[in-house]
């Protein structure tokens, strides 16, 4: 009785023909569901992002998967951990139910099974390992090289209390504290074979979207959408370089609202029964192993103050 994945997030925004040309930029693909931009993987996660009109861009919702088996008893877990459930958005027509956090963030709850993408994972990084160990061929990819993610990795939200939302999110949903550093942030993963983190929460004076990541083929793959992006005038957020807690190859883009959408490769992958041990990490690791300085507005929360 627990979630067993995140399947997407949907954010207001005030231009939605923006969101669309940054999105089909950064390699996913657009079609229109009545009033409001889906953007989808080309090949993966079917519609990891929705963008609906808004006065600003906000966290309209979240969503994550739960068995069909488990949904109601993940329902009663939820209830029993004094949440109260609500109804879901017209639009998510699958989902069985709907939850606020303590930070008033909505999280749909849509019963689906889990899907696998180890093997394609694995795929991919042999095929990155080939690269490096060829012999009479050429490794660099052609300038024309088409870079589009093929799953939604995980996203990371600001909080003004990392803690209540560590104790939410495990007690509530399932999900298990991968890692820490103090009060500055925290990484949880979801039960039954999770990536390092599924979502994270750094702390803020309030409540608010920092990011999402999705995940591409390789290293290359990481630089070269990155460049791309910049090329065609969008504004750096931060990289190239690789994370400490997870492991990750990142660099990240803002998008037109000065939110940030990462490309990442080569995260850990925690097994169910794995011997996992939570950790809480040096502030010097909360970020990065090398890669360029941390730039003054990485960790600045956007979101308009609530009302």
């Amino acid at each position: 009785m627990t979630v067993h994945s995140l399947l997407g997030y949907a954010l207001t925004v005030p231009d939605l023909e923006a969101g669309r040309r940054f999105y089909r930029d950064f390699g996913l693909v657009p079609r229109v569901d009545r009033d409001r931009l889906v953007m989808g993987c080309a090949a993966g996660d079917a519609d990891p992002v929705s963008l609906t009109p808004g006065s600003g861009r906000r966290l309209h919702y979240v969503r994550f998967g739960v068995a069909p088996s488990e949904q109601a008893a993940l329902r009663r877990r939820i209830e029993a951990a004094g949440a109260r459930i609500v109804d879901p958005p017209q639009s998510e027509s699958n989902a069985a139910f709907a939850v606020r956090d303590p930070d008033d963030n909505l999280i749909v709850v849509t019963p689906c099974e889990k899907a696998k993408f180890l093997d394609r994972r694995r795929e991919m990084a042999d095929r990155e390992a080939a690269h490096l160990h060829r012999t009479g061929g050429r490794g660099c990819p052609p300038r024309d090289m088409i870079v589009q993610p093929w799953r939604l990795g995980h996203i990371l939200l600001f909080t003004p209390d990392v803690d209540r939302q560590i104790a939410f999110y495990s007690h509530a949903l399932g999900m298990r504290l991968s890692d820490r550093s103090g009060e500055i942030i925290a990484f949880l993963r979801t039960a039954g074979g999770s990536d390092h983190h599924v979502v994270a929460f750094a702390k803020s004076d309030r409540p608010g979207y920092h990011h999402a990541s999705f995940e591409v083929g390789g290293v290359d793959q990481v630089g070269f959408g990155a460049a791309n992006l910049l090329h065609k005038g969008w504004k750096n957020g931060w990289g190239f370089g690789r994370h400490v807690i997870g492991s990750n190859y990142f660099h990240y883009v803002r998008d037109p609202w000065n939110s940030l959408a990462e490309y990442f490769f080569d995260i850990d992958y925690i097994a169910d029964d794995a011997q996992w041990q939570a950790r809480d990490w040096p502030a010097d690791d909360s970020l990065y192993l090398w890669g360029p300085d941390v730039p003054a507005d990485f960790v600045q929360n956007f979101d308009a103050p609530a009302r």
